[in-house]
């Protein structure tokens, strides 16, 4: 079967590979390569930052940490890590050794250099035979696939007639790592404070600004972003500061993965696309394959 996935963001390169080894034959057309994509901006630390419980989160998280674990990709970590702010999360059977620790819980998780990994990802896409083409797209229609799959991030909802999504904003801050052992995410605050290692540099962040439609980094927010990272992890102070980053995250109120008639939908992960990605490949999968998901 001739699939045409939309997006080369890291749902649409995982459900290219997916159905790649399925046996179709897949084009990717995005608007701009990986590395110019959401998911190149993204902390890159797996697990559902979302409030509302869904099983489907659950289910989609522990597929894709099964998937990291098991290809030995560059720019992928498991390390242990604290998220503050509930003791109890409704995603705890998602993630590996868990542990309640005061206001938080404590956890192993994948760390991903999404960078890195987006690089890594679009090569063994290529390997699989999987043809990629940048340009823009104003529509679904006419392209010369079987069925299609909209995973355009952003740009998946105009494509879907869908208005209920929204941009979210978010500002990171890379400094040089000086050899932080594990991440913490703080969501006691108004907002939600985060420092997440990657051995060379550390994601510091962040923020959370809907309707946001730049992408230039403010030099306000990015002093802000490092004194709340420096009250988190002290050891952070006199870092070397490399770079400042903002990527417009796809928020819907609920991640959209159905089929409608020769079109499969799945878009909407908002901060959660690496978290997510491989487990809704496979979902992609047997919608493209099956018509339905297992």
């Amino acid at each position: 079967m001739r699939v045409t996935v939309a997006g080369a963001g890291i749902v649409g390169l995982s459900s290219a590979y997916r159905l790649a080894e399925a046996g179709h034959t897949v084009t990717v057309v995005a608007a701009a390569p990986p590395a110019e994509s959401t998911s190149a901006a993204a902390g890159g630390v797996l697990y559902p930052p979302v409030r509302r419980a869904d099983e489907r989160i659950v289910r989609w998280t522990a597929a894709s940490l099964a998937v990291f674990r098991g290809q030995d990709a560059p720019g992928v970590r498991f390390r242990r890590g604290r998220v503050l702010g509930d003791p109890d999360p409704w995603w705890l059977p998602a993630v590996e050794d868990p542990v309640r620790d005061g206001d938080g819980v404590a956890f192993t998780t994948a760390v991903v250099d999404t960078p890195v990994y987006l690089g890594w990802l679009l090569s063994r896409v290529a390997a699989l035979g999987v043809r990629v083409e940048y340009r823009p797209l104003s529509t679904l229609s006419g392209l010369d696939a079987d069925v299609v799959v909209n995973a355009a991030g952003l740009g998946a909802g105009p494509l879907a007639g869908d208005a209920s999504m929204v941009p979210v904003g978010g500002q990171v801050v890379h400094v040089a790592d000086p050899g932080l052992p594990g991440f913490v995410v703080d969501g006691t605050g108004p907002g939600v404070t985060y420092v997440i290692p990657h051995g060379g540099h550390v994601v510091c962040g962040g923020t959370e600004e809907p309707g946001r439609g730049d992408t230039d980094p403010n030099p306000g927010v990015t002093a802000d972003i490092l004194r709340r990272c420096e009250a988190l992890e002290p050891r952070l102070a006199g870092a070397q500061v490399l770079r400042s980053l903002v990527g417009l995250r796809p928020f819907r109120r609920e991640v959209r993965l159905a089929r409608e008639g020769d079109v499969v939908h799945c878009y909407g992960h908002g901060g959660a696309g690496i978290t997510l990605a491989w487990g809704c490949a496979a979902d992609v999968a047997a919608l493209v394959t099956a018509g339905r998901v297992p």
